[in-house]
């Protein structure tokens, strides 16, 4: 009995992709060394890219419930990697935003995991790395 398409992906290639997108993402966190796991490294880095935001935006955002976020935010806030102030419209609410320790934080995670990643990339032919390149442009449209 031949099996479809769509059976060799689900049974094939769906599973080790997500084993080594898995796998790849684990690695990147042990090298970039934080001491936060990566729902505060999400987070922070959320809020650097769409902040200043409220809290539950960033909820909303990281698809987690709000209790989540607030203990998320008050450990980041303890630790100086955001600032909450006021809402002007709100004064019930709060925005938060990344303060430079927190930028310079990411910047340092952000550099550990690329030279980890560079290195190894490095270390392939210029065939396999056109693989990698066409890969990484088919999971970024598949993300959009």
């Amino acid at each position: 009995m031949q099996t479809s398409p769509t059976t060799e992906i689900k049974e094939e290639l769906a599973p080790r992709l997500r084993w080594a997108v898995t796998r790849l993402a684990r690695r990147l966190r042990q090298e970039a060394g934080a001491d936060f796991g990566p729902s505060q490294t999400a987070a922070l880095a959320t809020v650097e890219r769409h902040g200043p935001l409220s809290p539950s935006e960033l909820a909303e955002i990281e698809r987690i419930r709000r209790p989540t976020v607030t203990r998320i935010v008050r450990h980041l806030e303890q630790a100086g990697l955001i600032e909450r102030v006021t809402d002007p419209q709100d004064g019930r609410a709060s925005i938060l935003s990344v303060t430079a320790e927190g930028r310079a934080l990411l910047r340092r995670l952000r550099e550990r995991k690329t030279a980890y990643l560079a290195k190894r990339l490095a270390a392939l032919d210029a065939e396999d790395r056109r693989t990698l390149e066409r890969a990484a442009e088919l999971l970024e449209g598949m993300l959009e």
